[in-house]
């Protein structure tokens, strides 16, 4: 059977613990340092709550380690690693090579995207480095994978929901140029979801746009196609998000990959339990900037938001009679309720949004001005007042399901994996009535437990027993199952790497990320003979900052390779080369790689 891994991000562990009741196989968290979103720590004692409870599903609990390091902090991480083994942590994302040469116990290593893996040779390279799941860049399309897959071996994890990165991960430097924030230290402060004039050489401008901003990336319509092309774990981006978001995209995930499975015997969930909700999710209903497969087949347009980097939400109509400044109706069927959020593009592109004071028969009685609204404008609902309400409260359970013996004597049960036996110490006295159902509906109230009785059966010589016993008797049951759970959980160590092995390139530019005497060592140890310092180290402002996929010469129409049918902007002269970006305070030249389908973004 193939394992199939829904893996959602968690800022902290109550949310964890929330993305495992909704179905989650696993969940990445961050530590209190060295991970990919500094804002996003916490502390040994809450990682270990969640990984406690995760495994009492056989769920995982991965914990992000994936910054580049200073030397000074080499034994800070590797202490933290050693630590993060201890309380059970199943396995580190990491980015920096220095990992692979410390002493640290056996503990699982995951290859971040932050490594862009975007080839079959690196991935090749990294499963023999010792890696167990690699992370692929989010660039990478279905036949991409089908190639990695073909010849690799190692576990496959993508990004199927959440925000993009305009860059290929971990080649992304313009948030240290321009803010000194490192992108690959946590610190980013998401330069490109900025405005920008974008011009040409000869200053044309083709306007002030959010040019670098992406939509949100929604492939909930190829997990199958996915799943039978190799990838077995299921990444949903979300390490900064609330719960509200991480429940409802979790849960549309789970109830996909189960529809699946049920439809392909060959595949099963890799962890236990059943998920049940008390919603219907709808991906729609959350943070969104709206939706794209960003580059799973192909180069595509209609795939940035540069227009808004906010949230747009879902589309529920059209304005109709525009009443006062702040009074207008809206033409469509979904119901509208105090305190939603709307939203809408003016004329101009210019993006505004109003609050819900109240609503009747459709005609919407808002907090502030609807600026620049017009009739037949479409409006969007990006907070939902009812769907936040509904989600603020317990809204899933996830259930084992038990099988119960009990003879007076013993009381047993079994999950199918695990069993759990205590003796009950009652001395035997014939009944004088069966009790043999009583007893039973006593033993399957199983409370607010994991578990629920699947079936109980009483033995007919069971006797008499006291009521007033049985509680204690199900709790002590509880407890053993628990730790039975936990005991039977299968733990994946390191794997141990190939001898001899070389690395893709005999010379390593500041992309390699270097930023210290290990990873220095590691790369001299696998054929690098020249490696130049990060660009945290030495970086010049001047430096291609990004590799972009997405290329703004095709968003505009001007590819010379590619046609879109859906430019940005039209009746403009040609995107040449280079073009800049200018805000307030920077300038950013583009260039076109046209032979490798890609932009380059350079400080000037």
């Amino acid at each position: 059977m193939k394992q199939l891994e829904l893996l959602s991000g968690a800022k902290n562990a109550l949310i964890g613990i929330e993305a495992i009741k909704h179905g989650a196989d696993a969940v990445y968290i961050g530590a209190d340092k060295f991970g990919a979103r500094a804002a996003a720590g916490n502390s040994l004692d809450d990682i270990k709550t969640l990984v406690d409870y995760a495994h009492l599903f056989h769920a995982r609990v991965y914990v992000t380690v994936n910054t580049i390091l200073k030397d000074s902090e080499l034994a800070e991480a590797r202490d933290l690693i050693c630590r993060l083994y201890e309380i059970g942590t199943d396995a580190v994302l990491v980015q920096d090579m220095a990992v692979l040469e410390m002493d640290i116990p056996p503990i699982a290593l995951h290859a971040s995207t932050q490594c862009d893996n975007c080839t079959p040779e690196k991935v090749k390279f990294l499963e023999d480095a010792g890696f167990s799941q690699v992370v692929l860049a989010r660039e990478c399309g279905i036949e991409t994978i089908r190639e990695i897959r073909k010849r690799t071996n190692v576990k496959l994890e993508a990004f199927v929901h959440g925000a993009l990165c305009v860059s290929y991960s971990g080649r992304c430097y313009a948030s240290y140029a321009l803010s000194g924030r490192s992108a690959n230290r946590g610190e980013c402060s998401q330069i490109c979801r900025l405005p920008f004039d974008m011009q040409d050489a000869y200053g044309h401008s083709y306007g002030i746009r959010h040019w670098l901003s992406l939509k949100d990336l929604n492939l909930s319509a190829r997990i199958g196609e996915m799943a039978e092309a190799g990838i077995s774990s299921f990444k949903i981006e979300g390490r900064l998000k609330e719960a509200d978001y991480v429940k409802n995209t979790t849960a549309y995930y789970n109830n996909i990959l189960n529809a699946f499975i049920a439809e392909h015997p060959g595949f099963c969930r890799a962890s236990d339990g059943e998920t049940r909700l008390k919603f219907t999710p709808d991906l729609s209903r959350s943070f969104n900037r709206g939706f794209c497969e960003y580059f799973y087949n192909g180069r595509q347009g209609g795939i940035s938001s540069h227009l808004t980097p906010k949230s747009i939400g879902k589309e529920i109509g059209r304005a109709g009679k525009i009443i006062s400044d702040k009074v207008f109706s809206v033409n469509g069927s979904e119901s509208i309720n105090k305190q939603d959020g709307l939203c809408y593009f003016d004329k101009n592109g210019g993006f505004h949004g109003v609050k819900v004071n109240r609503c009747e028969n459709k005609v919407v009685h808002a907090a502030s001005p609807a600026v620049a609204l017009y009739q037949d404008c479409r409006i969007f609902r990006n907070s939902d007042a009812d769907f936040l309400k509904t989600l603020s409260k317990e809204s899933a359970e996830r259930k084992i399901k038990l099988k119960i013996y009990f003879d007076g004597k013993t009381l047993e049960c079994s999950d199918g994996k695990c069993n759990a036996s205590l003796p009950a110490n009652i001395e035997y006295q014939q009944a004088s009535i069966n009790q043999k159902d009583k007893l039973a509906a006593q033993l399957s109230k199983l409370g607010d437990s994991i578990y629920e009785a699947a079936e109980v059966n009483i033995a007919d010589n069971t006797g008499f027993v006291p009521f007033s016993i049985i509680g204690p008797l199900r709790r002590e049951m509880i407890a053993k199952m628990d730790e039975a759970r936990r005991q039977n959980m299968q733990r994946e160590f390191r794997k141990k790497p190939k001898d001899g092995i070389r690395f893709t390139a005999q010379e390593l530019d500041y992309t390699a990320n270097v930023s210290n005497r290990l990873a220095g060592k590691f790369y001299k140890d696998h054929g690098v003979s020249r490696i130049d310092p990060a660009f945290e180290i030495s970086g010049d402002k001047s430096d291609t900052l990004m590799w972009c996929k997405h290329c703004l010469r095709f968003a505009v129409g001007k590819c010379p390779r590619h046609d879109n049918p859906s430019p940005i902007a039209k009746n403009r002269g040609e995107l040449g080369d280079p073009a800049f970006l200018i805000s307030k305070n920077d300038i950013l030249r583009l260039s076109f790689d046209c032979q490798n389908c890609q932009m380059k973004i350079s400080g000037y």
